[in-house]
């Protein structure tokens, strides 16, 4: 499967050759793209109209109800906060140091001038928790990943790690930024590999203690956010070494609240070294630090003892028996990490779109002779970066929305199915979103030519923040494997009469189709009804999927006999993450097309369709090889996904100005001079800009 971004452009001349009423009918589009209707000018830079002679009505407003639910209000009171304080605005230009203050600034401000208090949230409402981190986000991209080291990292392994005891010792300082803390994970020779971590924590008997030591410089805490400047304690992650009756046990990986600075003088405590990790490619306002615990001793009642527990005496007890279920609960906990960075990637892109589709709807460049210039997106080409891209963007806040929601739910049931499909979903969603905004940051800056170059329009300082959301919460190549190894559980469990957790469920009937034959008849179907047909286009995804699903346990099974299983899985490694991609970009469909049922409003209802079919027949185009090699689809089918593909683009072109005013992101948030909602501004606060 090719990437959701790539471009399939390699067709043959012969696709165009048509009968007689087709090829007036594309003579038809290519005459309305060529000829707009004529403008007056009045000095004015007018947003130019539509190509279109017809166009969908979409009330932005009503859109906008739909899309920002019932936590509109708390980011509202966020960006107004922000808009009313110019000191605690960004500027493009800034030092590190001072940018790093400055977050600090706006990390207080919010909570304690403006009222916003994440923390009690994260447990008790994600849903407020996740829409303030989207708001913040937006406000500024460093201020938001502070803010989640802070309230999600260092205050969630509290809460969600912890006991009641740590609760009620550190709930208020971490809510009021009393108690500044950072989540001390990674190491430099460690980050993705939990389990391989070498920090080690060694219970004292005698004192009562536990002894937190970095043994060697691989074991160095890496890239730990809050520690370079602001932080005052560390959720330390470490292998806990129990002695008893003389032989020392490694009981595995737990956490551990260390104090690194003092509270009062905020001087480093004795046996900690800290260090800066420097400047970074971006999130410049995130003072990132290195750790180093020289024989660091902490009370007993410093481990976060959820999980496992060790006693006076030094017995350690447990509810969950083994090493390996320690682990897998202690991340599981971890989860919402990677939710919130799925949810917030989101709102990047919303951003991103905005401006890239108000540019291209203000800006002019050639046209028929002796006629007034066209807007650079009523061109094919340009229509082509970014109206997939904007049906994408629609298509993943739906698809983030049910994730946040399913999150919820779980904190508040704890039901183990909803867990593991959570985890699941959540290492997907993130890594397949965040993959494809940071290509679509990228696609945005070249689409809006010299002056998406500009700083002032933020594509460069956008790309630069989010392009690190691809590697921390999970690398993404790795979280795709573990959707794949999700999925041939999954397998597993339907050829032995299992219970397919709750994603999964589309597998057994899909599965079944995949075993039989491709029927001839539907392969050459071609009409639209039957294109735009949800039906048509969920079994295409399934069918892919289920088809990359049973031809990767084949070949995992062959090559298992002579590479063992390390080898074989290594050897299908591609194959795997194009499998993961496949049931990710299923699901999201899925979601898609029941937010449009849920939707109230019918004119609304009937945006999001043409948007959802959009988004459905590009990605078929993309990968239209895996269909043509099975005969899924049939050349002349082929043929006619393009072709709507290509016109559905041009129908989402007529109303994309309405579809991203629904995003309802005022300009102080996207502050961008080419992507104001004025479009007669734009320009004039561009050369205010440059001193004119």
């Amino acid at each position: 499967m090719s990437s959701a971004i790539s471009n399939s452009n390699h067709t043959n001349v012969n696709e165009y050759v048509d009968d007689d009423q087709s090829t007036t009918r594309r003579i038809r589009l290519l005459s309305l793209h060529l000829n707009p209707p004529i403008l007056h000018h009045d000095h004015q830079l007018q947003l130019e109209a539509c190509s279109g002679r017809t166009k969908m009505n979409v009330d932005a407003e009503k859109l906008t109800s739909y899309l920002r639910g019932k936590h509109r209000d708390v980011q509202e009171k966020i960006f107004e906060y922000f808009n009313s304080r110019p000191d605690l605005q960004t500027p493009i230009e800034i030092l590190k140091d001072d940018y790093r203050e400055l977050c600090m600034r706006q990390l207080v401000g919010l909570v304690r001038e403006a009222g916003i208090r994440p923390f009690r949230y994260v447990v008790e409402d994600p849903l407020i928790y996740f829409a303030m981190i989207e708001a913040i986000g937006s406000v500024d991209m460093s201020l938001g990943i502070k803010l989640g080291v802070q309230y999600s990292l260092w205050g969630g392994s509290v809460l969600n790690l912890g006991t009641k005891k740590h609760r009620d010792k550190y709930f208020e300082g971490i809510d009021n930024l009393e108690y500044l803390g950072c989540f001390a994970m990674t190491e430099l020779h460690h980050g993705s590999n939990v389990q391989g971590i070498q920090t080690i924590a060694t219970f004292d008997p005698i004192t009562d203690e536990f002894i937190i030591t970095t043994p060697n410089d691989g074991a160095i805490k890496w890239w730990i956010g809050n520690a370079a400047v602001h932080g005052k304690f560390a959720t330390v992650f470490a292998k806990l070494m129990l002695p008893t009756n003389g032989v020392v046990t490694d009981m595995g990986v737990h956490a551990f609240i260390v104090p690194i600075r003092d509270l009062k003088t905020h001087k480093t405590l004795p046996g900690v070294e800290i260090n800066d990790c420097g400047h970074k490619v971006g999130l410049n306002g995130v003072d990132n630090g290195a750790l180093r615990f020289r024989d660091v001793r902490i009370p007993r009642d410093n481990l976060l003892n959820r999980f496992g527990d060790v006693s006076r005496d030094g017995t350690y007890t447990s509810p969950l028996p083994t090493v390996n279920k320690r682990f897998a609960a202690t991340l599981g906990e971890l989860v919402g990490g990677r939710v919130g960075l799925a949810y917030s990637s989101v709102g990047v892109l919303k951003i991103a779109a905005t401006i890239a589709i108000r540019y291209s709807l203000l800006r002019q460049q050639f046209g028929p002779p002796k006629q007034p210039e066209i807007s650079i997106l009523d061109y094919q080409s340009q229509q082509h970066k970014l109206m997939p891209m904007l049906a994408s963007t629609y298509a993943f806040h739906f698809a983030t929305v049910n994730l946040v929601e399913k999150y919820a739910q779980m904190k508040k049931t704890h039901d183990e199915q909803l867990i593991a499909d959570v985890h699941a979903l959540s290492a997907g969603l993130k890594s397949y979103i965040t993959s494809y905004t940071a290509k679509s940051l990228s696609i945005c800056r070249e689409a809006c030519g010299g002056h998406g170059y500009a700083a002032v329009n933020r594509f460069g300082s956008l790309r630069n923040d989010h392009d690190i959301f691809q590697t921390f919460e999970g690398d993404n190549t790795v979280l795709l494997q573990q959707v794949a190894g999700d999925l041939l559980k999954q397998y597993q469990q339907k050829f032995s009469g299992g219970t397919l957790a709750v994603t999964w469920n589309y597998l057994r009937e899909s599965m079944n189709t995949y075993l039989s034959q491709p029927n001839p008849v539907t392969a050459r179907w071609e009409g639209e009804d039957h294109l735009r047909d949800p039906k048509f286009q969920l079994d295409a995804f399934r069918y892919r999927t289920s088809r990359l699903l049973q031809s990767a346990a084949v070949r995992l099974r062959k090559h298992s006999k002579t590479l063992g299983s390390f080898g074989a899985w290594n050897r299908c490694l591609n194959h795997l993450l194009t499998l993961a991609e496949s049931h990710i970009e299923t699901v999201i469909l899925e979601n898609f097309i029941e937010a449009i049922k849920r939707c109230p409003d019918a004119n609304s209802r009937a945006a999001l369709k043409l948007v959802c079919d959009l988004y459905a027949l590009n990605r078929i185009w993309n990968d239209i090889g895996t269909y043509r090699n099975v005969d899924y689809v049939a050349p002349n089918k082929a043929k006619a996904i393009h072709k709507l593909a290509d016109y559905l683009s041009f129908q989402v072109k007529n109303v994309a100005k309405e579809l991203v005013d629904a995003f309802d992101l005022p300009d102080h948030v996207t502050r961008a001079p080419i992507g104001k909602q004025t479009p007669g501004e734009a320009y004039t606060e561009y050369t205010h800009y440059v001193g004119f």
